[in-house]
């Protein structure tokens, strides 16, 4: 099973963490896991190349956990207001992408939030 937290302050996702493999099919050929990790380097792409912001992630492939966090999100953040606006809503695209995903796979994908 892949656990997917999010983290959000005041309401607002600005990162997430995704551990473990959902088992949906043999490593290799999990067409979630493929899903979970194209969606993730999408949101990571788009926040250093479109936006030209600053994303921390760490990816351990021993523990098969990804950390995602971009304060740039953030209101008390030094970023533009559009571009604030334009991270937190790829955060909580994600968030409802991976909500409408469990109506499906909900034997493979846990989703929680984390205030933060």
């Amino acid at each position: 099973m892949t656990k997917i937290t999010f983290f959000k302050r005041d309401g607002i996702f600005f990162g997430f963490r995704e551990s473990g493999h959902s088992g949906y099919a043999e490593h290799g050929n999990d067409i979630l896991c493929s899903a979970l990790s194209a969606m993730t380097m999408l949101i990571i792409n788009t926040i250093e190349l479109s936006y030209a912001s600053s994303v921390d992630y760490t990816i351990d492939e021993n523990t098969t956990t990804i950390t995602v966090k971009c304060l740039s999100a953030l209101p008390d953040s030094e970023s533009d207001e559009r571009v604030q606006y334009a991270i937190a809503g790829l955060f909580s695209g994600y968030y409802y992408q991976i909500s409408d995903l469990l109506e499906e796979y909900y034997d493979f994908i846990e989703l929680d939030e984390e205030e933060c």
